[in-house]
C-alpha cells in the first residue's frame, strides 16, 4: 500500500513523473525499457509517470530511474525544461 502524498508535495510529485516521462520519450525508451533498466516493474514506471497524479515512490526508485536516464537525481527534481547537455548525452548500452 502507498503513502498518500501530502497535499503540499502533490505538484512534486506530479512534475516529477513529468520529467521522468518526457526525458524517456527523449531518449527513445520504452516505458518497458527504462523499467528494465532502472531494475522497476512497468507497471510501477506507468504508476510514476502517470499525468495528473501524484504517487510516492522511495528514493531507491528515483536513484535507480535517475541511473538509467544517464542522469542525477537532481537534474530530474529540477526538470522543467532540460537542457540540451541532458537531453544530448548519449546512453550507455
Amino acid at each position: 500500500m502507498r503513502k498518500e502524498v501530502a497535499f503540499k508535495n502533490r505538484d512534486r510529485f506530479i512534475q516529477l513523473g513529468i520529467a521522468i516521462s518526457s526525458l524517456r520519450k527523449v531518449r527513445g525508451m520504452s516505458q518497458e525499457k527504462l523499467a528494465e533498466k532502472a531494475n522497476i516493474s512497468r507497471s510501477l514506471l506507468s504508476i510514476i509517470e502517470a499525468p495528473n497524479t501524484a504517487n510516492s515512490f522511495s528514493l531507491e526508485t528515483l536513484y535507480d530511474i535517475a541511473d538509467a536516464l544517464n542522469v542525477t537525481p537532481a537534474d530530474l527534481i529540477n526538470a522543467s525544461v532540460f537542457p540540451d547537455e541532458i537531453i544530448n548525452r548519449k546512453q550507455e548500452e
